[in-house]
């Protein structure tokens, strides 16, 4: 069991990398966000409107951690299932960048450094973090 995991976890981050080289072009993305930042009304529900900025963060999840993420492969919790979140999220966001930029294997399953996309800088998997935190809060 644990061999058919770990080729399962070696072909998932050759799949992963080979994915990534699109997402140079992510950054773009944010330009649409200021104008919506700028109303008053966005100011009075803090968190909506942060989750809807997150430009970034739905490209990247979209492009490379939906992959594994949205399907729950590896043990990859699926966004908005706030039991499988709820103890990652209550180990605070530095530990979450930390696993997701290092990668991690835990007791549930494991997750490659940056998703196996090793194009993505610091900035976009935090971005994709928070995306999925806030989704699943």
């Amino acid at each position: 069991m644990k061999m058919t995991s770990l080729v399962l976890a070696v072909s998932l981050a050759a799949l992963l990398s080979a994915c990534g080289k699109q997402e140079s072009a992510a950054p773009e993305a944010t330009a649409p966000a200021a104008p919506e930042a700028a109303a008053p009304e966005a100011a009075a529900p803090a968190a909506e409107p942060a989750m809807a900025e997150n430009t970034i963060g739905k490209g990247v999840f979209n492009k490379t951690c939906s992959l594994c993420h949205a399907a729950g492969v590896a043990g990859a919790p699926k966004p908005g299932d706030q039991a499988d979140w709820g103890p990652r999220i209550a180990q605070g966001n530095d530990m979450l960048y930390k696993h997701a930029m290092e990668g991690f294997t835990g007791a549930k399953g494991m997750m490659p450094a940056r998703g196996g996309n090793a194009a993505l800088t610091d900035d976009e998997v935090k971005a994709a973090v928070d995306y999925m935190v806030g989704l699943s809060k």
